[in-house]
């Protein structure tokens, strides 16, 4: 007899999954709401567990870099709303690493009956059956799932690198290239990969002070500081 899920993980390069929620900043319609920008979809495994608070005060105090690169913050945990209040008012009133005064403006879905969490694969049975891991979910203006992370339960996440995700799929769609390892802003990119032995021969013989290459497969272009 064949067995099929319910759900299918969603992979880099699916729509996202649509759904309707309550959220602390009111009911949304995901991802129709954020036509247009870039969306940071993650989940939380509980409300007042610290980990957890030390990650929505990080969110909280990027909030504005993150507008800064049209990118929207949207997150999840199975708790319910009024928890979810009174966890962010308890956030408010937290000091951790400098951080102080933080008001999460940016919306916590409910989701006690787990709907959103098993659309996108945050209740993952080897972790726990009735808390989402720490997923991160980057969906591009199109409504595309550009890249997923998964965490445990017991490990934050890095949120430089969840920036510099953004700032590097936004540079490779922007310029038609590719970031190499551990790219920042103003290093040099990659362009794409040559097609045919001219075109290989072509950039290897014509390089200048704007593109180089290290072998035809692996050819570069500076960026200007």
């Amino acid at each position: 007899m064949e067995v099929t899920n319910a759900f299918r993980m969603p992979l880099i390069g699916d729509v996202a999954p649509s759904f309707k929620a309550k959220t602390t900043q009111g009911d949304i319609s995901f991802p129709e709401d954020y036509k247009g920008k870039w969306v940071i979809l993650f989940s939380h495994p509980a409300d007042f567990t610290p980990v957890c608070t030390t990650e929505f005060m990080t969110f909280a105090s990027m909030m504005d870099d993150f507008k800064a690169l049209n990118t929207e913050l949207v997150g999840l945990s199975v708790d319910s709303i009024y928890a979810h209040i009174a966890w962010l008012r308890k956030i408010k009133e937290l000091e951790f690493k400098g951080m102080k005064d933080l008001e999460v403006t940016f919306p916590l879905i409910e989701d006690i009956r787990m709907d959103v969490a098993n659309k996108y694969g945050m209740i993952q049975p080897g972790q726990s059956n009735t808390q989402a891991v720490r997923a991160v979910f980057v969906i591009d203006p199109k409504g595309i799932i550009r890249l997923i992370l998964y965490y445990p339960l017991s490990t934050g996440r890095n949120f430089d690198e969840i920036k510099r995700v953004i700032l590097a799929l936004q540079k490779a769609d922007s310029d038609g290239v590719a970031t190499p390892a551990d790219w920042r802003p103003g290093d040099d990119v990659i362009v794409p990969t040559a097609g045919s032995c001219g075109t290989a021969k072509e950039r290897m013989e014509s390089q200048n002070e704007d593109t180089y290459c290290l072998d035809w497969f692996m050819c570069f272009r500076r960026e200007k500081k």
